[in-house]
């Protein structure tokens, strides 16, 4: 059985994950085989600790078609694509021709790898809020990947964007991608908005809430904090048009969404703002630095380096 190498959980090590060997995979009729030239970091891969062991690790990766679906649908050989796909951290992967985005001929494969889960989040997200345009849109956590992305879409979505985050050496990234108002935690929000992307649930989200227009809307995407929320008595009655709390899930296929983003990235009307680049051997100290809150932005990792050079932020 031919085998290709990955990163996968393993709790018996520090870290909780290794370079390791899985089977190689066999596409389904619908499904493309990509050979991966990088993959990207999020959050959601620092919890080893609840996955089993030998799961392959990652959401985000670019490569190269090296075998068209059988079915006909999808990319043609030799066509750049990106993905999201759970398990992404591997030397090859099968992929559902249906969530695959085609990188235009201007997009750096490197930036298209951190788009996948931070900007399908943000972009869906926002989406699923409703019209922004004139509205008033805060972004919990605006320093970090989704965050980022969030500011950035908003803006291009003709929003008054207010970009939360956790201090103030943290501030100048939101500024400088267009947010119209940057705050550390919530203090001087002013006036209600109508939008938040949450980022960082526990008292954020409660804070978040309070500061709610009439008829306004959370889209909680995630639960950066690890703590709970609480809300105090009657905190969700209020006079006026409903307010409301979204949960965040939407699976459904990302072809056409990539396809968006991707462009927005060839044009240089996006950034994934990356922070931390490095050969994908040195997963762990990648891993260790987002846990440890030194990565804003976004991190890759390079699977099959094609640039002259790169560099690695510690």
């Amino acid at each position: 059985m031919s085998v290709v190498r990955a990163v996968v959980v393993d709790p018996d090590i520090p870290g909780g994950a290794r370079m390791g060997e899985i089977p190689a995979p066999r596409p389904q009729p619908h499904q493309a085989l990509v050979e991966v030239h990088h993959v990207a970091l999020n959050h959601g891969d620092l919890l080893t600790g609840a996955r089993p062991a030998g799961t392959v690790l990652g959401g985000d990766a670019s490569g190269v078609v090296v075998q068209v679906a059988a079915d006909g649908s999808g990319p043609a050989a030799g066509t750049r694509v990106a993905a999201l796909i759970a398990g992404a951290w591997a030397e090859r992967l099968a992929v559902d021709t249906a969530n695959l985005g085609v990188i235009p001929p201007a997009a750096d494969p490197a930036h298209a790898a951190a788009l996948p889960v931070a900007g399908l989040s943000a972009l869906r997200a926002l989406r699923a809020g409703g019209p922004i345009l004139g509205k008033r849109v805060l972004v919990n956590g605006a320093s970090g990947g989704v965050g980022r992305m969030a500011v950035q879409l908003a803006v291009l979505g003709g929003a008054h964007v207010i970009a939360s985050v956790r201090s103030a050496d943290r501030a100048e990234g939101p500024a400088r991608l267009g947010a119209h108002q940057v705050v550390v935690g919530l203090d001087g929000v002013g006036a209600p908005v109508d939008l938040v992307l949450d980022n960082l649930g526990g008292p954020h989200l409660v804070a978040a809430w309070n500061l709610l227009a009439p008829g306004g809307n959370i889209q909680g995407i995630g639960w950066a904090s690890g703590e709970p929320a609480v809300l105090p008595p009657y905190a969700t009655w209020a006079p006026g048009a409903a307010k409301t709390l979204s949960s965040f899930g939407d699976d459904s296929p990302t072809a056409t969404d990539l396809g968006t983003l991707l462009g927005l990235l060839a044009e240089g009307r996006l950034s994934p703002e990356i922070d931390w680049r490095g050969p994908w051997h040195r997963f762990a100290d990648a891993m260790r630095a987002l846990s440890e809150r030194r990565i804003a932005g976004k991190a890759v990792l390079d699977v099959k380096d094609l640039s002259p050079s790169h560099a690695g932020a510690g």
